[in-house]
C-alpha cells in the first residue's frame, strides 16, 4: 500500500490511542507531528506516549531535537520523508498522527516559497511587539484573521513573520498557504480525524491538565531550567509549560496556573478544528476508541482494496 495515512484532531481527541492502534492493526508505525513532541525533556505536558506503548508501537519524530534549538516544520519534512522510506522499506505502512496540522500540510504539500525577510520591517514589528502585543496581535487579525486564529497568542516569533508577509506580499500568508496547497500533493493520502463533542472534549481537556500538573509536570520543568534549559526558548512555549514556569518564578499560583493551561488548550483545541474544518478530505470518525479504530481500519482496507492512492 503507497499511501500515507494520517490521523487529525483537535488535541486531547484520542489521536495517540488511535493512531497506535491502527498501526498495529495494519502493520504499521507512527510518525507523531508535534512540534513540542520532537524536544527532549519535555515529556509530561506534550502528552507523548509512554514507553509501554512505544515499545508496542515504533513511534518516531519523537526526543529527537534539543529544547535550546528551535525545531522547524522544514527539518520535520525532512525527517518525516526519511522515516517514511525507512518505513515502507521494511513493507510497513507509515502512519502519521498530527498535533500540529502546520506540519502535515508541510509534508503534503512541501513549504512555499514565502518572501525573503526583510530586516528592518522585522526590526519595526519587534518594537511594536515589545511596545504592545496585543496591538500587533490586533494588526494581524485585521490583515489575515485565519492566521491569527491559527498562531498562539504569546507566539511572538510566528505573529511577526506572518505579518511580515502580509505587507511584504501584500497578501495573507494564509492565502499563499491556500494556493500553493493547490498543488500536486507531495504523498497519496488517507486523511482520518478525529472530532469529539465539544463539552466532552473540554472534559477530557481539563482531566488532562489537571493530571499533568499532577504527575510532576512543574518538577519536570524545574529540572529543565536546573540543567541550564532558558526559560524564554521556543520549547517551554507550550501549553502547560509557559505556566509552569510562572509558578516557578512566583508570578502564578498552582491553580491559577491550571487554570490559564485549560483555557489555553481549549483555545488551542478551537484553533486547530477551524483550521481542519477547511480541508475538504478528512474521512471524520465517531464514536469510543473501538468504534473509531473499525472505521478507520475500514477506511484504510478500502484503499488496500482499490489500489488508487486518492483520498
Amino acid at each position: 500500500m503507497n499511501d500515507l495515512i494520517v490521523l487529525v484532531g483537535p488535541t486531547a481527541s484520542g489521536k495517540t490511542a488511535l493512531g497506535a492502534a491502527l498501526a498495529e492493526n495494519i502493520g504499521g508505525e507512527v510518525i507523531s507531528a508535534d512540534a513540542f513532541a520532537v524536544y527532549r525533556g519535555l515529556d509530561i505536558g506534550t502528552a507523548k506516549p509512554d514507553r509501554a506503548l512505544r515499545a508496542r508501537v515504533p513511534h518516531h519524530l519523537i526526543d529527537i531535537a534539543d529544547p535550546r534549538s528551535r525545531y522547524s516544520a522544514g527539518m520535520f519534512v525532512r525527517d518525516a520523508d526519511e522515516a517514511i522510506g525507512a518505513i515502507r522499506a521494511r513493507n510497513r505502512v507509515p502512519v502519521i498522527v498530527g498535533g500540529t496540522h502546520f506540519y502535515v500540510r508541510a509534508l503534503l504539500y512541501g513549504l512555499f516559497a514565502e518572501p525573503a525577510r526583510d530586516g528592518s520591517l522585522r526590526a519595526e514589528l519587534e518594537r511594536d511587539w515589545e511596545g504592545d502585543p496585543g496591538r500587533v496581535r490586533a494588526r494581524l487579525e485585521e490583515l489575515d484573521p485565519d492566521a491569527a486564529l491559527r498562531i498562539l497568542p504569546n507566539d511572538r516569533q510566528r505573529v511577526l513573520r506572518a505579518l511580515e508577509v502580509c505587507v511584504l506580499s501584500g497578501r495573507p500568508m494564509t492565502e499563499l498557504w491556500k494556493e500553493h496547497s493547490r498543488r500536486e500533493v507531495r504523498y497519496a493520502v488517507v486523511m482520518l480525524g478525529l472530532n469529539p463533542p465539544r463539552a466532552m472534549l473540554h472534559a477530557t481537556i481539563a482531566l488532562r491538565v489537571e493530571r499533568m500538573f499532577a504527575a510532576g509536570l512543574l518538577h519536570e520543568v524545574d529540572r529543565l531550567l536546573a540543567s541550564g534549559l532558558p526559560s524564554g526558548v521556543h520549547a517551554l512555549k507550550a501549553i502547560g509549560y509557559r505556566e509552569s514556569c510562572r509558578v516557578l518564578a512566583g508570578t502564578l499560583t498552582i491553580p491559577e496556573a491550571v487554570e490559564r493551561a485549560t483555557v489555553a488548550t481549549r483555545q488551542l483545541a478551537k484553533r486547530q478544528m477551524t483550521w481542519l474544518r477547511s480541508e475538504s478530505d478528512v474521512h471524520w470518525l465517531t464514536g469510543e476508541l473501538d468504534e473509531a479504530l473499525a472505521q478507520a481500519s475500514a477506511r484504510v482496507e478500502g484503499r488496500r482494496g482499490t489500489g488508487t492512492g486518492a483520498v
